[in-house]
């Protein structure tokens, strides 16, 4: 992960800081009534930056391990059903076989629009298809695309 070497190069900075930063209190002397206070501090700076390393490397790693559910969206048809449609069924002979359509035009009420959009959460594919019924004199007369998959 292209993240993970600016870890590693941040985690070793920290390791060399703390490192020099110690030999430096060292050289201060044991006597010194600066130097436990120093050496506190350098105690919870340390600490405070191993939690921000370790909680970094959570938030970059565990949103792979997350479910992402598929997304269906319109009119699932079954296969059988589309296949039971006929040239010259009623309007309610299709709604009753394939339920409401997603669309009816407006200003050409005789067109039905069927949708049906799925979004895999595994891939993210996003597979569409339509399918649009016309009717003249409230009988289908034309079928045009279909919802059945490939």
């Amino acid at each position: 992960h292209p993240w993970q070497g600016n870890l590693q190069t941040c985690f070793l900075n920290v390791s060399r800081f703390h490192r020099k930063f110690s030999q430096y209190l060292q050289h201060i002397g044991r006597g010194s009534i600066i130097l436990p206070c120093f050496a506190t501090i350098s105690r919870m700076i340390l600490r405070l930056l191993k939690t921000i390393i370790v909680v970094s490397s959570l938030i970059v790693t565990l949103p792979g391990c997350l479910y992402r559910m598929d997304i269906p969206q319109g009119n699932r048809i079954d296969d059988g059903l589309e296949q039971q449609l006929e040239i010259g069924m009623s309007r309610k002979q299709v709604v009753f076989l394939l339920g409401s359509p997603a669309v009816i035009d407006l200003y050409q009420p005789d067109q039905w629009y069927y949708y049906f959009y799925l979004k895999t959460g595994d891939d993210g594919k996003v597979e569409k298809r339509q399918m649009r019924l016309s009717f003249k004199n409230d009988l289908l007369y034309e079928i045009e695309g279909t919802l059945s998959p490939g």
